[in-house]
């Protein structure tokens, strides 16, 4: 008798343990068809000095608490970030949409080598371009950018390919000022030291530079307005009319300019599970996403959808986007 009630004591703890295995695959099955802890994730931001790399860690933790293991690789931004993905050197990625759409497309500073390995995850943040120079520079508008020293950007960053759509759209070209390829960073740097008479700057707002050469510095923001605003959002309908709001720097007055997306970039050979599970772990966290910046904070949110985006979803984030209810654009 003792021993037939061994036997059936050591059958039912085999049974308990083979109930609490299943019970652990299953659940991990259920999370995820993969090991997140077998998955390094490599997100490509921006300078250290700027937006797009405290917000880009702020994704980065938000997966590394899920099991993944992350790196956040400050860059030149935009372009080195796009040339990232398309290399398979990043997993994830911050641009603005206007560089993304002339890479996918092949024009501007892409022409001849459109790539249609990008898509987008979920949208970001507004970039806005903002002119900047100093009060005594006599620059009051673009077309006032002729025969001026202008820092436009790092050589094909998204800065510089904003620069020179918006010299296009004026009807203006380089050749019409005297052009600097530096970083905003480094060209306002110039600016203090009188080398430079104006700098394109294309972040969110307010940005930290700009806000260190306001409280030293007698500057103000040029107004992009009129005509050739007008030219440039007729041409190129990524850019949108906005204004700088009043009190952003020492602005005393709302100032016109335009805005472009951000987006998260990722390369189409990415698997679609991983990108959902990505995407959904992002926005399960988004409080820690939007306490990194307040540009952040104010954009990105699951509210505001995908409307907004130019190039095709990657089939992981419109199965997401499609269970969260939003229309999925034609691109």
């Amino acid at each position: 008798m003792r021993k037939i009630k061994k036997i059936l004591l050591i059958l039912s703890l085999m049974t308990i343990t083979i109930f609490i295995i299943g019970c652990e695959k299953s659940k991990k099955s259920s999370e995820t068809s993969f090991n997140r802890s077998n998955e390094f994730i490599t997100i490509a931001t921006g300078p250290t000095s700027g937006i797009y790399f405290p917000i880009g860690g702020s994704f980065a933790e938000t997966l590394k608490s899920a099991g993944y293991k992350t790196s956040v690789q400050a860059t030149g931004a935009s372009a080195e970030n796009i040339s990232m993905i398309l290399k398979g050197e990043s997993e994830l990625a911050i641009a603005m949409q206007d560089s993304v759409m002339q890479a996918y497309k092949g024009f501007g500073a892409y022409e001849g080598k459109a790539n249609n390995k990008l898509r987008a995850m979920m949208r970001l943040w507004p970039n806005y371009v903002q002119l900047v120079t100093l009060k005594n520079s006599g620059i009051n508008s673009v077309e006032d950018l002729k025969g001026k020293r202008v820092g436009v950007g790092a050589a094909n960053s998204g800065v510089e390919l904003n620069a020179r759509m918006i010299y296009e759209a004026y009807k203006m070209s380089y050749s019409d000022s005297k052009v600097d390829y530096l970083s905003y960073g480094e060209a306002i740097d110039q600016m203090k030291n009188g080398q430079i008479d104006a700098a394109f700057v294309t972040s969110g707002i307010p940005n930290g530079t700009i806000m260190e050469l306001s409280t030293s510095y007698d500057m103000k923001i040029v107004p992009i307005n009129g005509a050739g605003r007008d030219a440039l959002i007729a041409k190129y309908p990524f850019f949108s009319p906005t204004t700088i709001p009043a009190n952003t720097y020492n602005n005393k007055e709302d100032i016109e300019s335009v805005f472009v997306y951000n987006i998260m970039l990722v390369n189409s050979d990415l698997s679609d599970d991983l990108v959902y599970d990505m995407i959904s772990i992002i926005f399960n966290n988004i409080s820690v996403v939007k306490s990194s910046h307040n540009a952040a904070d104010k954009n990105i949110d699951l509210s505001f959808g995908v409307k907004d985006i130019a190039i095709p979803l990657h089939p992981g984030a419109e199965k997401f986007w499609k269970e969260k209810g939003f229309p999925i654009p034609n691109n």
